[in-house]
C-alpha cells in the first residue's frame, strides 16, 4: 500500500540535515561527487536536493553505491541496492 498523497513524501530528517550541512561546508556544485553519505535508510524518498550526491544504502550485507541523477527522483533509495542475487544455473559441461 502507498502512502496517502496529503502526507507527502518521507525522507529521514538526519539524510536532510548531512545534505545541507554538505552544501553548507562545500559551497560550489563541483564538489558533490567528492562526499559519500551512508544510510541505512532504504524507505526514504529520493528529493530534488539529493541529485548528483553519492549515497551508499545498505542492502542487509554491504553497502551499495549510488549516485543519484535526476531520473530518481520520486523513487524509493531500497529500489537502487538489491537484496537478493539473481539465481544462475550453471551449465552443463559435456563429458
Amino acid at each position: 500500500m502507498s502512502r496517502s498523497k496529503w502526507k507527502g513524501q518521507y525522507t529521514d530528517h538526519y539524510l536532510l540535515k548531512k545534505i545541507k550541512r554538505i552544501q553548507k561546508i562545500s559551497g560550489k556544485q563541483k564538489q558533490k561527487q567528492n562526499y559519500v553519505i551512508r544510510t541505512w535508510s532504504r524507505r526514504s524518498t529520493i528529493i530534488e536536493d539529493f541529485v548528483g550526491y553519492t549515497f551508499q544504502i545498505h542492502n542487509g550485507k554491504v553497502f551499495k553505491s549510488v549516485t543519484i541523477n535526476p531520473d530518481m527522483v520520486g523513487h524509493k533509495l531500497g529500489e537502487f541496492a538489491l537484496t537478493r542475487k539473481p539465481l544462475v544455473h550453471k551449465k552443463k559441461t559435456k563429458k
